[in-house]
């Protein structure tokens, strides 16, 4: 039905304004909407599968007793019939007659213009070895393009595996084949990760192969480049390379950085710091000395110092971080010819997993290495490469021929993860990338279950509809480990995490995910909140200090100012003495506004502290400085859209404190939590597969981010291409559902669907 009453005033979706949807789903759950007919309580349909309609919670016993109540609910089942594989409720209106003026929401879409489906035989293949017959007699099947793969072990080799086409069981079963049929000394043979997770599931991998021993498992050097390269360190000089000399923790890292910063008058809560490691880590892996750096910016001329200042302490005091072990790794072998020569007539055969992600350091020690016995397999797909912000450089993968003329490549095409409706829709989106090697993944099988789109109208209502689309499926019988949200960046997932912890289902977040009431940003604005009323509040005062551009080290004075003339720490700001008159007028101006914040809503108090209190300056500031992903202003936007749920700061600030709380409580549970939900970023979901992947906020600006769209504005497409490898990364995850959600407002402003799903948007199926 189409209509309900709250407060006797009748509410038709028809005549509703679209961004109601979500404050009139809100007043259904906190039980303040009735059915006009029976006067019982209704709630509202606000899901991906259909369009919004009232339901009532309990059967009636007047004749709108049939009308319908979601699946999912935990409400008495009713009169349900099977539309497009899922079984839904019966849609019947019961009350007035709908208003003529249509409401503006936009349907869920299907995705349909994509080949046809052809059934192939792949996984037959010519097996002329006795070890792949063995393998095949295990239930090891490989198709023909991976058995080349697996037989061809003399030469430079590039594997060109994309998405889902079986690259561990390649890589495995070719240093099984490699050990046991060559009879290779397994102690020859190099094999290089980039997690310890796949070094070990490869390991486990091989122990389950065919004859293959522990013994032979063991002697073979696989691992991280960290761990390898490492270890080669240690052995030679192990006094330099003591593990107990190791900046293993961020915090060490950043107090050298600190100190450094001082010394140019940095301040610790306006300067970037975590970026500044980001950025210094990256310059070491592109083999980029401080005198090797021409700087772009202010920015980076402060971190070309303080990287300066970072390496001159380590030398003097002889320690070194993680890119210290690959970098002097590089420097061992360039310096001392007799050592690299000793391992390169050791190790005659390397095979490199994931070599999309490679940056030069690592490529660079892997040809130093593999140059004189030439047997170097490279396995990646640059369609997956997406750190170059770690200064993985896909062109290593793209121009491998380059350096190895000689190279053999073997295409693996075929996807055994993903349907064909998702496989085909992954490719017109990657395809339109110009800086690619040539592949059209086929999958293996195909559901008539085609990607969704739809179009929420902002992050709220974005959150409620993915729920409402988990609860369905999970009564229908998946388990809650069958599902992924996938996001641009963590702070696009406020909306779902929040709607999640106050829903009944499990659900994990990756580990570095914080909070998003503890970004920056938002502990200044809420800080401005809890001084209003808790004029006391010596936390709260501290961390706005620096927006009004006050040293936090003053705060002892106004604690002492406090004490000495009986008034609150708020009140203190007026009488404090800075030297600068013009500042100091500007203090006293922020008392009296900082004071009525406690009598408006959290929204207006938001509007306020960034219009009357004037802290534009403080958030450009801020947000310029070397942060391309994320600026103070898009977190004042994100943190408006959630403050408008609220009518009480006090509310609001229990709220943010609920969900910091909970952020903690979901990380502490993910590991003994295995069957839940996943939220994750893009990047962390690489080289996972789920049943339903939900990919949120598919607009430009997000994804595509907006840093990639102006630097594709000033010439440089190579950031818009990897953005476009980040949507087909998050596709390819998918194996049986997915739904792609185009926001109407992202931030509180008009958004516009991904430039990357145009082929699909533009010729689309049929509305569901």
């Amino acid at each position: 039905m189409k209509t309900a009453l709250h407060n006797e005033q009748i509410i038709n979706l028809h005549m509703l304004n679209r961004e109601d949807y979500q404050q009139i789903f809100d007043y259904a759950k906190r039980g303040n909407l009735q059915c006009p007919d029976c006067l019982g309580s209704v709630k509202l349909y606000l899901g991906i599968e259909h369009e919004p309609y009232f339901y009532h919670t309990q059967p009636s016993n007047k004749s709108c007793q049939e009308a319908e109540i979601p699946n999912g609910s935990d409400l008495t089942e009713p009169e349900v019939i099977e539309r497009n594989g899922f079984i839904m409720p019966v849609s019947r209106s019961i009350t007035l007659v709908e208003a003529s003026p249509k409401t503006n929401f936009k349907k869920a879409v299907t995705v349909k213009n994509i080949p046809v489906f052809i059934n192939q035989e792949f996984n037959k293949n010519q097996v002329d070895s006795s070890y792949l017959t063995k393998l095949l007699e295990c239930g090891i099947r490989l198709d023909e393009k991976q058995a080349a793969a697996v037989l061809y072990t003399e030469g430079s080799l590039l594997v060109l595996a994309g998405a889902g086409s079986g690259k561990t069981r390649v890589l495995t079963a070719r240093t099984a084949y490699m050990v046991i049929e060559k009879e290779i000394d397994p102690q020859s043979i190099m094999l290089v990760t980039f997690t310890a997770k796949a070094a070990a599931e490869m390991k486990e991998r091989l122990l389950q192969y065919p004859f293959m021993t522990r013994s032979n498992v063991q002697k073979i050097v696989s691992g991280t480049f960290h761990s390898i390269f490492y270890r080669i360190l240690s052995f030679h000089s192990p006094q330099r390379w003591n593990n107990q000399k190791l900046l293993n923790k961020e915090w060490q890292r950043l107090q050298i950085l600190k100190n450094a910063g001082r010394e140019i008058h940095l301040d610790e809560k306006q300067f970037a710091y975590d970026l500044a490691i980001q950025q210094i880590s990256f310059w070491k892996n592109s083999l980029l000395t401080p005198d090797d750096i021409h700087t772009k910016d202010d920015w980076e001329e402060k971190v070309k110092y303080i990287y300066q200042k970072y390496e001159e302490e380590k030398s003097k005091k002889g320690l070194f971080d993680f890119d210290d072990m690959l970098l002097g790794c590089y420097e061992l072998f360039k310096n001392e010819p007799a050592i690299l020569e000793n391992y390169q007539n050791r190790f005659k055969y390397f095979l490199i997993d994931e070599f999309q992600d490679i940056n030069k350091v690592q490529f660079e020690l892997m040809k130093l290495l593999a140059t004189k016995a030439g047997n170097i397999c490279a396995v990646g797909d640059d369609d997956q490469s997406i750190y170059a912000f770690r200064g993985s450089n896909p062109s290593y993968l793209v121009d491998f021929e380059k350096e190895f003329p000689l190279t053999t490549v073997v295409k693996l095409e075929q996807n055994y993860r993903s349907s064909h409706e998702i496989t085909a829709s992954a490719n017109q989106v990657i395809i339109q990338n110009k800086k690619r090697r040539a592949k059209k993944m086929i999958a293996q099988y195909k559901n008539d279950n085609y990607p969704v789109l739809f179009y929420p109208y902002d992050e709220e209502e974005e959150a409620t509809m993915l729920i409402t689309d988990i609860q369905e499926k999970i009564k229908h019988g998946f388990m809650p480990e069958d599902f992924a949200i996938l996001y641009r960046t963590h702070s696009s997932s406020r909306a779902v995490f929040e709607r999640l912890a106050a829903s009944s289902l499990p659900f994990k977040l990756d580990q570095d995910a914080e909070s998003f009431y503890d970004r920056f940003i938002v502990r200044t604005f809420l800080a401005f909140m809890r001084m209003a009323i808790d004029e006391e509040n010596h936390s709260a005062l501290k961390e706005l200090l620096p927006s009004l551009f006050v040293k936090t080290s003053l705060l002892q004075d106004l604690k002492a100012d406090s004490i000495l003339n009986d008034r609150s720490l708020l009140e203190c700001l007026c009488h404090i003495k800075t030297g600068f008159a013009f500042q100091e007028g500007k203090l006293k101006k922020a008392v009296p506004i900082i004071r009525s914040l406690k009598e408006i809503p959290p929204l207006k108090a938001i509007e306020k502290i960034e219009q009357e209190i004037g802290l534009n300056d403080f958030i450009n500031k801020r947000g310029n400085e070397g942060n391309k992903l994320e600026k103070g202003s898009d977190d004042v936007r994100d943190l408006k859209v959630a403050a408008k749920n609220f009518t009480s700061i006090a509310d609001f600030l229990n709220h943010a404190d609920h969900m910091r709380a909970m952020n903690k409580e979901i990380k502490n549970l993910n590991k003994s939590n295995p069957r839940a939900i996943t939220l994750s970023t893009i990047h962390r979901s690489k080289g996972l597969e789920y049943k339903n992947v939900y990919i949120i906020g598919a607009v430009d600006g997000n994804l595509p981010h907006d840093h990639a769209l102006e630097e594709y504005r000033n010439g440089d497409a190579s950031s818009l291409e990897e953005e476009r490898r980040l949507m087909y990364v998050a596709m390819t995850r998918a194996k049986d559902y997915l739904y792609i959600s185009f926001l109407q407002k992202r931030r509180g402003r008009k958004a516009y669907p991904s430039r990357f799903l145009s082929s699909l948007i533009n010729k689309r199926g049929s509305g569901q």
